[in-house]
């Protein structure tokens, strides 16, 4: 089996405005996002606990922060899509999956999202 490496992050509620509510629907109270980037296992599995031997994900976390703030969105398919140009943006990462769910669906419970994989020649044709 090859060697492979995921960065994974979970439950990040992001601030964003997603959506047009009616005066009976329900407004979400929150939007999450999950997000694995894989990435050569060589920034992972290091030889010296160094900074410069790793993948900064700060700097992306920043970034898919600001584009969640800077409008409002009609569909989380849109916020999606934007996660995944910034992630093409970043030639470490080889491939990506972006989950986005907001919550409460209805009475208080559940959530709803849209998950998107790209591989490596998806996020190629982003470049």
């Amino acid at each position: 089996m090859a060697r492979t490496a995921t960065i994974e992050l979970r439950d990040l509620v992001i601030g964003c405005a997603i959506g047009t509510y009616g005066p009976d629907d329900v407004v979400p109270d929150a939007h999450l996002l999950d997000l694995d980037l894989t990435i050569s296992p060589d920034l992972v599995q290091i030889a010296a606990d160094d900074m410069a031997c790793v993948f900064d994900y700060d700097p992306l976390i920043a970034e898919i922060d600001r584009l969640a703030r800077a409008q409002h969105y009609a569909t989380q398919e849109y916020l999606i899509s934007g996660i995944a140009r910034l992630c093409a943006s970043y030639r470490a990462i080889r491939a990506v999956e972006i989950a986005l769910r907001k919550t409460p669906v209805l009475g208080g419970t559940g959530s709803l999202g849209v998950r998107l994989k790209l591989e490596e020649a998806d996020l190629a044709s982003l470049r």
